[in-house]
């Protein structure tokens, strides 16, 4: 709907002077838009499809944080987090604010709305963009406001989007190109520049969140969250890219809460998100039934090759982008209890689950950690990349990302460990780290992962609470506990020194694994002998 800066405030940020302000379109007519300014076309079912121009994907090495008093003394400084002097972000704001306050009578799209389905813990956010395919994007991505929630509405965080703006000082100032994606806490406020892409604005707000919740003792999490039929049971599954995060919290038996973005709070867990956003890389109606059906009316498909007569797109082509996406809004998965009318939100999980693929094959199928060995193994975020994945890659290359989300974190990781312990402690939860990689010998071997139907039986034996029963074993190197039995799966499979044939060469593996753990912790100093002693030993 058309409104006036200064009725929204915009002038509170020196937006004084913006032409045409349209506040929260409806989906047709922001879809309207697009078309006639030729952002974007029609496509399958009635999908929008954009190109995002020359990044198809986000562009860390120009995201930057003020140096600012009141969050210099609280932030996670080091390649993740930059830090820019305040001056250069005066400077690059005030290019922003005459960019919108001098363009010519094209429209300014305002999306006011939500991160955080829980309305105790909720940020109200404003997304301010020239581009009406990117409004599309934050209304798909943020969670839509009912009717009244926009009377007096005062914006917690603002990101200004001015992706045709660019930094001719760069060099001068020291940083990566003339594109920039900087937060300025004290502020408030994100300005965006140089970069179409929209995955800046959801991931931006993420890394807000991960920097305002933990402060308030509510851990903010980079993870999947689903429930039984009842509504009852909650589990969250974290785990990098390639570890099965989304296939195994998308089950037909458990709706999804969310597949990226939770919060944890005294209340239980919540979705920071209102839509998901998903890779169509090889899409496969078969294999990903959830996604296929809802890329329609209201979606967004971004990057993908398509045929200019009949629209057919081939989602296979990577001539674009590997990082193909398309974003929804969450109502549009049917097994979601979003989708089923009710609020992303549920109670304590009762379940804590790490995924990670091991290539080298020493990671057993699945183990239990004790909340020590929870919190060492939440800040190491291991997984491995196979070999032939990434080009020059010929051996298993581990990998490591703090708290499963590396690249989103303000603050130091261990300020999200001592979050989780102390909510598994509090509430009583579980942790199990699933292997869905190799068992018995590592990639380079010619063996196969582990299957996905035994990987599905060890997820349902954890949620069930059966495998509480079974009798465990103390894994060698790891520490942690290991069932010996579980669903008709024995120990030939569960227990690694079992599943290897050459048990010398299982021993000579597992030792230079556990080198790696050991040397990825140094960089975090941290001195609790607790979770030291938590780690893996030689």
């Amino acid at each position: 709907m058309a409104t006036t800066g200064k009725d929204i405030g915009l002038d509170k940020i020196g937006l004084t002077d913006v032409a045409r302000i349209i506040r929260n379109l409806p989906i047709e007519s922001i879809v309207e838009d697009i078309i006639l300014h030729k952002e974007g076309k029609m496509g399958m079912n009635g999908a929008i499809m954009v190109d995002t121009g020359r990044y198809t994907g986000r562009s860390p090495k120009d995201k930057y944080i003020v140096d600012e008093n009141s969050s210099n003394n609280h932030l996670w400084w080091g390649p993740v987090n930059v830090k820019l002097d305040e001056s250069i972000f005066d400077d690059l704001y005030t290019q922003v604010v005459d960019y919108y306050n001098h363009a010519d009578d094209s429209n300014t799209y305002i999306f006011d709305g939500f991160a955080g389905a829980d309305p105790d813990y909720r940020l109200k956010v404003r997304i301010i963009a020239k581009k009406a395919w990117q409004a599309h994007f934050a209304h798909n991505m943020f969670i839509r406001p009912d009717a009244g929630e926009l009377d007096g509405f005062e914006p917690g965080f603002t990101i200004i989007n001015a992706s045709d703006v660019f930094n001719q000082k760069f060099e001068e100032y020291g940083m990566n190109s003339k594109t920039f994606i900087i937060f300025h806490l004290g502020k408030r406020i994100a300005i965006i520049g140089g970069t179409e892409y929209g995955g800046e604005m959801k991931k931006g707000i993420f890394s807000v969140m991960n920097y305002y919740l933990p402060l308030k003792g509510i851990l903010s999490m980079h993870c999947s969250a689903n429930v039984d039929k009842k509504g009852e049971n909650p589990a969250i599954f974290f785990g990098l890219s390639g570890t099965g995060k989304t296939t195994l919290s998308t089950d037909p038996e458990r709706p999804l809460i969310g597949d990226d973005e939770h919060g944890w709070s005294d209340n239980g867990i919540f979705n920071f998100e209102g839509g998901c956003y998903a890779k169509v890389i090889d899409l496969n109606p078969e294999h990903e039934p959830d996604i296929y059906r809802a890329i329609r009316h209201g979606a967004l498909l971004e990057n993908v090759v398509y045929d200019e007569r009949t629209r057919i797109v081939d989602f296979s082509d990577r001539s674009k982008t590997e990082n193909t996406r398309v974003s929804y809004p969450l109502d549009y998965i049917d097994n979601s209890i979003f989708g089923q009318g009710k609020p992303a939100i549920s109670g304590h999980p009762k379940t804590i689950i790490f995924l990670t693929c091991d290539a080298y094959g020493i990671l057993p199928p699945v183990s239990k950690l004790s909340p020590e060995q929870a919190m060492y193994h939440f800040i190491s975020g291991y997984t491995a990349k196979v070999a032939g994945t990434e080009r020059g890659i010929t051996e298993p290359v581990a990998t490591f990302s703090p708290c499963f989300g590396g690249p989103f974190l303000t603050l130091h990781p261990l300020k999200y460990a001592e979050l989780i312990s102390e909510k598994m402690h509090k509430y009583n939860v579980p942790c199990y780290l699933v292997n869905t990689g190799w068992v018995g010998a590592g990639a380079n071997s010619g063996a196969k992962r582990i299957s996905l139907p035994i990987t599905r039986k060890i997820i349902h034996k954890i949620l069930d609470g059966s495998i509480e029963s079974e009798e465990f074993v103390e894994d060698h190197y790891f520490g942690f506990q290991i069932p010996k039995r579980l669903n008709g799966i024995g120990e030939e499979i569960l227990l690694p020194t079992n599943a290897w044939k050459n048990v010398d060469k299982y021993h000579q593996t597992a030792k230079n694994l556990v080198k790696k753990f050991q040397e990825n912790f140094t960089q975090y100093e941290i001195d609790d002998p607790a979770i030291l002693n938590a780690g893996p030993k030689n």
